[in-house]
């Protein structure tokens, strides 16, 4: 794909499962870490700082915005499962990424929480059953989503942001 801002193309929650269904969402899901961690293998601190493309994010602001994503996520999850369609908060990504912590922290626990996020969350969604993934939650953007479509649109998001990266490396020759 051409356009930088999504390189694996843009989330459709209407996309019907592959042929590999849930568990081949959980499994892409499951290596999101050791994708990233590949993608941003040897960079240097002036090329964790380069935009992934004019006007977006750095390299280090995205590896510090998908655990904080994806803890969201999981959160949800939890909230889904445990109570009728709850009503979830949502919160400003782009005012979090200006946040110091985004801008200028080493990398390595990000790193690190992706690694421990992901291994609690596939265990989660491994013991999901038919009626788990029915269940739903109330987003005041997104209307009401359910826990499979979530678990959709979050694989994707994972992807989503290594390809940013892995896409800038190819670019710029790294």
């Amino acid at each position: 794909m051409d356009d930088l801002r999504y390189p694996v193309g843009r989330f459709d929650p209407k996309t019907p499962l592959s042929s590999g269904g849930r568990p081949a969402l959980i499994e892409s899901l499951a290596a999101a870490p050791s994708r990233m961690r590949a993608a941003v293998d040897s960079l240097s601190d002036a090329q964790l700082d380069t935009p992934y493309r004019e006007g977006g994010w750095t390299v280090r602001q995205v590896v510090h915005h998908v655990p904080e994503s994806h803890m969201n996520a999981f959160i949800r999850m939890k909230w889904g499962l445990t109570e009728d369609a709850p009503l979830i908060k949502t919160y400003d990504e782009n005012l979090w990424a200006q946040l110091p912590d985004d801008r200028t922290a080493h990398i390595g626990p990000s790193l690190a929480l992706l690694d421990a996020l992901h291994e609690r969350w596939v265990l989660l969604l491994n013991s999901m059953s038919d009626r788990d993934y029915a269940r739903t939650i109330k987003h005041p953007e997104w209307g009401q989503p359910d826990l499979l479509t979530i678990l959709k649109l979050y694989e994707w998001h994972g992807r989503h942001h290594v390809a940013h990266i892995t896409r800038l490396r190819e670019r710029s020759g790294w």
